[in-house]
């Protein structure tokens, strides 16, 4: 006999048998489906629950208590200081005008520091109140009393920056009432 032919007369072996692994192959899968889906829902529900509470910051019309968003404080150049208390805040916005009406209580140190953060010192703080009928009026602040002592300033450091009026009640000596009406000219 020739080798080709006991050549051709062996069985032909199968190919090696590679383990199947169907398990591994449905967990990628729905990895790769269950992820991409899990993020699509997170963040739908995230943005869905930004734009909830802007439209009620947007929608509010009186003070609200709380501290305004950082984005605020520096598009209005209202540097709120830390460890101030009662803040409150109200912005409006309209076609030509946006304002922002911050209110706080602070040490005078605080105060000191708020106005150096503003540009302006306890120096240049005058006797009355710096914020227009406007303000008061859109506020409902009341900065006519006559028993109360107030010292205002007004800060404006360009034609493209927002006018700050400052007005300050230092009645009560050591937590001043601040109250700060920023307002931008489009």
């Amino acid at each position: 006999m020739t080798a080709a032919a006991t050549t051709a007369a062996a069985p032909a072996l199968p190919p090696p048998r590679r383990p199947r692994r169907r398990w591994l192959a449905a967990i990628a899968v729905v990895l790769m489906v269950a992820i991409p889906a899990g993020y699509l829902v997170l963040s739908g529900y995230q943005s869905r629950a930004s734009g909830e509470s802007k439209a009620r910051a947007a929608s509010a019309d009186a003070m609200r208590y709380g501290w305004p968003t950082k984005l605020q404080r520096r598009i209005y150049d209202v540097p709120v200081p830390d460890g101030a208390s009662y803040v409150g805040h109200y912005e409006t916005n309209a076609w030509g005008r946006s304002s922002l009406y911050v209110q706080f209580r602070v040490s005078p140190v605080q105060l000191g520091s708020f106005l150096d953060q503003l540009g302006t010192s306890t120096t240049e703080l005058r006797e009355g109140v710096a914020l227009t009928e406007r303000d008061t009026a859109a506020t409902g602040w009341v900065l006519d009393d006559p028993d109360r002592t107030y010292v205002s300033t007004v800060v404006q450091h360009g034609p493209d920056r927002p006018r700050v009026a400052v007005t300050v009640d230092l009645t009560p000596e050591e937590q001043p009432r601040v109250y700060v009406a920023s307002t931008s000219q489009l």
